[in-house]
Order: structure tokens, then sequence, then C-alpha cells
């Protein structure tokens, strides 16, 4: 059993697990598989995993209880749990976070891991901070619910039969169906309205649904909009590079209406939770704790939060890192200090600093130049690859240097550290702040 397994498989057979695992293995997500319910839950007691992907086929009229012994089992950690194969009921109650097709392709669902496990983060992320603002007088809106509204799907492509009836099939889950027939009105409609997700039609030609899954991703507020591909006919498509450009799901030609209506709505109840907490702790910068020209948290509520953070990581069985990021000594960082440019300057850094966070790690100014950034369930590798890309980006930004004087850019020294066992959130920051120093001598 992999002491570094990530995400729990249960599935009876191993036609379907062996594949999977060997995919998701190569592709950075650890896996171990279990045969039984018994199994299973010992592997949640002995490994830090993240998530579970069930073959809710073979455990039939059991695998509810299951899965919420499942969850039960890794409390207060929650453990999104990913259903193959699930009928309509499980869907409608509940029961899975998100349900794909048996035959999904691990690239499918390590991206879809990615999500369900940040947004499982993100959760966890809001019921601290609203402890930590309730200590001081402040109160968090709760995240509004994923059906407070219809779900909003558009579909792209030709008015084909086989296209209509699946739009006919998602009007009968009670989702508003908006339909573009090309890639133009289709980016109108993106940009003009809020959707959960699109349905591209694969018809002939798969090259102009792949354009425009594709130019999803490259824009950032579309980024995340789970997109399904629906094929009219039977295709050589090379499966890895559809999910790497920008596909969610892939709906084979023998495959029903109906069930390709359910996995699209499946997806658009994921990223519309996702959405919603991500929103709910974006408004905490209103709250009025935090630093109003930078939206960033102060020193105080930062080290009150870390110390949060860092006994329910150990509660939850999850890494936590600590990353500093220090305005760099360059000369013309100080010429820009000497002229009090870089005073000027640091709001807007700050500014951006807070921006570039994901929505579920904390953001502090320790120092007139000095940043600071809590970073849950992230160890440290990842953590110093979150540090250096803020950097990075600041690097790439000019700041004013006076009337004459070339614009001058901010760089960073980067010190990260995880908290170990038994150790203090401010030990781990005072670490990561020598770092910073070592960084800098070197």
């Amino acid at each position: 059993m992999a002491l570094d397994a990530r995400v729990l498989i249960v599935a009876g057979e191993d036609l379907l697990a062996g594949p999977l695992a060997e995919g998701l293995d190569r592709l950075g997500w650890r896996t171990v598989t279990a045969r039984s319910a018994a199994t299973a839950m010992h592997a949640l007691q002995d490994l830090q995993i993240e998530a579970a992907v069930v073959d809710a086929q073979s455990l039939g009229e059991e695998i509810g209880p299951f899965v919420a012994r499942l969850r039960t089992g890794c409390w207060p950690r929650r453990l999104p749990v990913l259903g193959l194969g699930a009928t309509d009921d499980d869907l409608h109650e509940g029961l899975f976070d998100l349900t794909l097709s048996v035959g999904a392709h691990p690239a499918q669902v390590a991206l879809r891991l990615e999500q369900l496990v940040r947004t499982a983060v993100s959760e966890e992320e809001f019921e601290l901070r609203g402890e930590t603002f309730a200590e001081r007088g402040a109160r968090l809106d709760p995240p509004p619910s994923e059906l407070d509204r219809p779900l909003r799907v558009l579909t792209v492509g030709s008015p084909a039969p086989q296209f209509l009836a699946l739009s006919n099939a998602l009007q009968k889950t009670e989702a508003e169906v908006v339909g573009a027939f090309t890639a133009y009105t289709a980016f109108d409609y993106l940009h003009e309205k809020p959707f959960d997700s699109v349905v591209l039609w694969g018809g002939d030609d798969q090259a102009d649904a792949l354009s425009i899954a594709a130019g999803m991703r490259r824009n950032t507020r579309l980024f995340h909009i789970p997109t399904v591909l629906y094929l009219r006919s039977a295709s050589d498509l090379n499966l890895s590079e559809v999910f790497n450009r920008g596909v969610t799901d892939v709906s084979a030609p023998d495959t029903s209406e109906h069930e390709t209506a359910t996995r699209v709505v499946s997806l658009a109840r994921a990223y519309r939770r996702q959405t919603s907490i991500r929103q709910a702790l974006e408004n905490a910068r209103g709250s009025g704790l935090m630093d109003k020209s930078t939206g960033l948290f102060t020193r105080d509520l930062f080290a009150a939060h870390l110390a949060r953070l860092t006994t329910a990581s150990r509660e939850r069985n999850r890494p936590l890192s600590v990353c500093v990021l220090k305005v760099a000594e360059r000369p013309e960082t100080q010429r820009a200090r000497a002229g009090g440019w870089l005073d000027r300057a640091m709001p807007q850094i700050g500014s951006m600093v807070s921006r570039l966070v994901r929505a579920e790690d904390t953001a502090a100014r320790l120092a007139p130049e000095v940043f600071a950034l809590a970073l849950p369930a992230t160890p440290q590798g990842q953590a110093r690859l979150v540090g250096e890309r803020i950097a990075a980006v600041i690097g790439c930004t000019a700041f004013e240097s006076g009337p004459g004087q070339a614009p001058f850019v901010a760089e960073f020294d980067v010190g990260v550290a995880q908290v170990e066992g038994g150790e203090s959130a401010a030990r781990a920051l005072e670490r990561a702040a020598e770092a910073t120093q070592q960084r800098a001598a070197g």
C-alpha cells in the first residue's frame, strides 16, 4: 500500500480499477485500491487520502451507507467522492460530489479531482475563517446553495436532431438551456451571462468544438466552466489531448441523451458549488477586518488565523505550509526606496498579492516590505511554486520611480516551510523567513 497515496479507488473489478489507477499514478495522483468496504475504511485511517473514486455499480444497494461511512471516517477532513456509473437517484440525493461514466479517462478524472479537492479545502477554510472572524465580532455570510437558482447550460453547435434531443433532455432536468450556433455567438453569451456548463457539438469535425474549449481555457473568467464534447459519430480522438485542450467530459455516440444530460448537470452542480464557496471567501474582504488598501490580512489577524490553521491541519491530517515574500535588495530597488517610490508602490503590490493567491489561501502583510502566505493542504514543494509564481507575476510589473526616471521592478526573495508535527506556526514562519535571507545571501 503506497504510503503517499492521495486517491482511494473502490472497485470490485480490476478491469476498471487497474487502468484508472495506472493512469492516475502517472499523472501524479498516487492511488490505493480497495476491493471491499472494510479495506477502504482501513486505508482512510492510515493514509492522507484526499479524494475517493467509487465504482457505484459494484456496490449496489450498499452504496449510500458506504459513501456516508467514507465521509465520516475522514471527518473533520472533507472527502470529495467521485462516483463512476452512478444512477440518477445518486445524483439527485447528493450522494456524490460528481458523477462520471464508468469508462472515464484518467486525465479526465485527474482534472476533476483537482477541482473537487480544492473545493473541499475551500469549504474547510471558510469554516475556519468564520471562527477567526467571529472572535473579532465579524460575521461571514455563508455561501448560497448551489441550487438557489436554475442551472444554466450553454449548448454550442448546429441544430442537428441528436443535439436537439440533448437540449430537450437538459430542459427536463429544469436547467435553463441557451443555444448558440457559432463560436462567435457562444463567446458573446459567455461574456454576457454566467453559465454553469457548456456542451459542444462534435458533429462531423471536432476541430471547432476543441477550439472553443481551448479558447475558454485561455480566459481566466471562463477557465473553470466545465465543457462537454458531445459526439455524433465514432471518432479516433486522442482523449488525453482532448482533455488537455480543455474538454471536461466526452459523450460517446452510443451514450443516451438522458445519461449525457445527467453528466452535464452533475458537472454544472459541482462548478456552482465551487464558485459559491470561493465567492464567499472573496466576500471576506468586506468584513472590515482586512487591510482596506490591499485586501490582505493584518498582521495580528494573520497570526490568529495561522494558529487556528495549524491546529486544524493536525485534526484533518492535511499538510500546511507557509511562504514569506520579502522585497529583494537590488540597486534599482534601493534607488526606488531612497526616493520614496517603493513605499508608494507597496499598496499596489500588496493588492496584487491578495488577488494572485488562491481563494482558500491566506495572505498578509507582516512588515512594510514583507508578505506572508498560509497555504492549507499544500506540501512544501507546491507551496514554493505558489510563492515563486506570485513573485514572477509581480516581477513583470513596472512601477513609477519619478519624473525622468525609468520605472523600477520589485523582485522578491521567497522562503517556504511546511509546518512539522508538534511545531508551532510561529516557528514555521520563522523558518520561512530565514529561508528568504538564505536566498538573498546566495
